[in-house]
């Protein structure tokens, strides 16, 4: 199977040439055609290739031999010869995603088809930039490939995803592990002995739900997520747009408000510093310290922190003051998005993040300000959903851009 494994990244090295370089790429591009369409004859793959009938039977013959096309026998035909139809052999090759949260680290398995294997959520983790941390972060993405289920060298692939600002092409993170002198794939990849793939963890939870729900036949659309941050992630023509550097999405720090409060990125008046998680967990703090009352004021009174979700669980037990400040998140955020749609015009806008768990309590002003604030003929072309998507959503988008770049799509 190690030469399984090796057969994908030939095309990176200058071991292969003429005739031999050209059979590779024909089988990258089987696979891809397989993963896209799904089982095929060797009649459809000729004419979708352009490759010859004996060129496309003998490689077929060997994917089916090295494990990673199956021959799913006879199909079916209005007549004459039944034709052979094959398609990729989910258990030859596997991925691994990974999303590094603030404090969590969810790691999966993925088949060829997407599939989720196995997943493991590790928590406690802080995470910090820092060498200890990245230490920590190695041990535990090794101890969970030596334990998932899946033999090692079957796993051909890591896609890791974290939050800040990401340059996938050279797998540098700007925010955490920037004092080792090398880039955050590099240092994982010598820790685990995988190929990885590094990926800001909005984008990887836009590539998710784009290519998970039912959102695939809409080619331009907007992922939004508000967790203790706020980013976007952008589809634009079916694909993920990166911008120059791989910086594109970082709407949180667009300077929205004229208000005094600092933002994370040092400055002031940014959409994060009023619609953020955090931004919604201070106002609360701020709300109960002025005498405001909320069934969340023992907590507080006693010295415990309130998270975004407390305030989200209070608001559905009709806590006005939580339901308010929700309502107020959602009319700016609103606001912002009638920003964002007059601007790219997109079929589909959806809400992910923490925020999203306030259904309707955020939705309803949301709505109804993007409907005031926008274009009313780009208001009509939009739809708008919550999230469909697990607490896993960052590590399947990561795994899945990784195999996504592995077999050539």
């Amino acid at each position: 199977m190690a030469l399984l494994k090796d057969f994908f990244y030939q095309l990176g090295g200058d071991t292969l040439k003429g005739v031999s370089h050209k059979n590779v790429l024909i089988k990258q591009s089987i696979i891809a055609h397989m993963a896209v369409n799904g089982r095929c004859t060797l009649a459809e793959l000729t004419k979708a290739l352009h490759i010859s009938v004996p060129t496309m039977t003998k490689l077929v013959g060997e994917l089916v031999e090295e494990g990673v096309v199956i021959d799913n026998g006879k199909v079916e035909t209005a007549g004459g010869r039944r034709p052979n139809i094959f398609g990729l052999a989910n258990t030859a090759i596997y991925f691994t995603g990974v999303d590094i949260g603030r404090d969590h680290i969810c790691m999966l398995v993925t088949d060829l088809k997407n599939n989720v294997i196995t997943s493991h959520i590790h928590t406690p983790f802080t995470l910090s930039d820092d060498e200890a941390c990245l230490r920590e972060l190695c041990s535990i993405i090794n101890n969970f490939l030596d334990n998932c289920g899946i033999e090692r060298n079957k796993i051909i692939g890591m896609g890791v995803c974290i939050a800040g600002r990401v340059n996938p092409a050279t797998g540098h993170s700007y925010m955490f592990f920037t004092g080792s002198g090398k880039s955050l794939k590099e240092n994982i990849e010598e820790a685990t002995g995988m190929n990885v793939l590094v990926e800001n963890d909005t984008r990887a939870r836009c590539f998710a739900e784009y290519y998970s729900g039912d959102s695939v036949s809409e080619k331009n659309m907007l992922y939004l997520h508000i967790g203790k941050g706020v980013a976007i992630g952008i589809i634009a023509d079916g694909k993920l747009y990166y911008g120059k550097s791989g910086f594109a999405g970082e709407f949180g720090h667009t300077p929205f408000f004229n208000n005094e409060i600092i933002c994370s990125c040092g400055k002031k008046g940014c959409l994060e510093t009023e619609v953020s998680g955090i931004a919604i967990e201070n106002k609360m703090a701020a709300q109960i310290a002025s005498g405001v009352n909320t069934i969340l004021r023992d907590k507080w009174a006693a010295g415990e922190s309130i998270h975004i979700d407390d305030i989200i669980a209070a608001a559905k037990n009709d806590d006005n003051l939580s339901i308010e400040l929700i309502e107020e998140a959602g009319e700016k955020i609103g606001k912002s998005i009638a920003f964002l749609i007059n601007i790219f015009n997109p079929e589909l806008v959806i809400i992910g993040g923490n925020l999203a768990q306030a259904g309707d309590y955020l939705m309803l002003p949301l709505k109804s300000a993007t409907n005031k604030y926008s274009m009313s003929l780009v208001y009509k072309d939009t739809q708008f959903r919550l999230s469909q998507m697990g607490a896993d959503a960052g590590a399947l988008g990561a795994a899945m851009l990784i195999r996504n770049k592995v077999i050539g799509l």
